[in-house]
């Protein structure tokens, strides 16, 4: 996988919002990081971190306040209408709630069809069988067409959203979150199905999740997120095994053990303090006010994302 090309370089990406009485809230801060081709990036970290804005401002759903995101090696945030849709057709998006993403008003059939005639791809018969086509590749029936999103159930809701990415053939989905809406039974038969279409497809998917030990299943590298920043970032086998940033060795410590003995004996490493606002967040490191292990330099200094080992970037004063 190291020897495929380039598809996503991110750089120095901040996005922010105005909430009010002059308050920014810096929601992605800086970030830089590759998506090679054919790969599954993993992004994890705690709830408003900033992963589904992450992605979102990937693939252009949101302006970037600033940065690069350099798709195929052109920035998508100063692409004009006509390059524009041309992305879309490249990059798309599976969303996080199936049901709220769906239109509760238009069938199925019309709901994957949207792309296909945005984009003039297929009409009449061809069309038809090509909705018919997807439905079928995800494990859905073509009697399934003419009913609407309210007569499925999530998992089923959850295929209809990937049908619909797929629609249009994409290079790069952006999974946000696609599995936390759906029942544990459901889980592993959704991401067993995006791992199958990616090595049919030549699917290239940055996976957002709160379930670490699915995205391990997933994920050929994984980037950890701590309130707008990238604080580690290497190969899924590297980073359970050898966790750098206290952040990361935490988060880990959280996933039960399949082993009630030695689950009993197990140290768990238990943050303390409360997660810091990102709107003016503090100077220095971000997670400082949580870490055993913080020192002076880490209140008055930012730590550099920097390669340690080989492929394995950490943010950390004392790494």
């Amino acid at each position: 996988m190291s020897d495929a090309k380039n598809l996503i370089e991110v750089k120095n990406l901040k996005k922010y919002f105005h909430v009010g009485h002059n308050a920014v809230l810096k929601a992605v801060d800086g970030l830089n990081f590759i998506i090679r081709e054919g790969e599954t990036l993993g992004l994890v970290g705690e709830s408003g971190c900033g992963k589904s804005t992450t992605g979102r401002t990937m693939i252009k759903l949101y302006d970037a306040t600033e940065g690069e995101v350099l798709y195929d090696g052109k920035n998508v945030h100063k692409f004009n209408k006509i390059q524009q849709k041309e992305f879309t057709k490249h990059a798309q998006m599976i969303f996080q709630d199936p049901y709220a993403s769906l239109n509760p008003r238009m069938t199925v059939g019309d709901i994957v069809g949207e792309g296909i005639d945005i984009h003039d791809l297929y009409t009449g018969k061809a069309r038809t069988e090509k909705i018919f086509d997807l439905l079928d590749t995800v494990g859905l029936n073509r009697e399934h067409a003419s009913r609407f999103p309210h007569e499925f159930s999530g998992g089923q809701r959850q295929r209809i959203g990937i049908a619909r990415a797929l629609a249009i053939e994409p290079k790069f989905i952006v999974c946000d979150e696609p599995i936390s809406a759906l029942d544990v039974s459901i889980q592993a038969q959704v991401v067993n199905l995006l791992i199958e279409l990616q090595q049919k497809m030549k699917l290239t998917y940055l996976f957002i999740a709160h379930d670490l030990s699915m995205v391990k299943h997933i994920s050929d590298r994984v980037g950890v997120m701590y309130l707008g920043t990238m604080v580690e970032m290497t190969t899924s086998a590297e980073l359970y095994k050898n966790p750098l940033h206290p952040y990361t060795q935490a988060l880990l410590s959280a996933i039960p053990v399949p082993d009630p003995e030695f689950e009993r004996k197990r140290q768990r490493v238990l943050l303390e303090g409360d997660v810091p606002s990102p709107i003016n967040p503090p100077p220095g490191c971000r997670f400082k006010a949580r870490c055993r292990y913080s020192k002076d330099i880490c209140s008055q200094q930012m730590p550099e994302f920097r390669e340690v080992s080989k492929d394995h970037f950490v943010a950390c004063h004392i790494i």
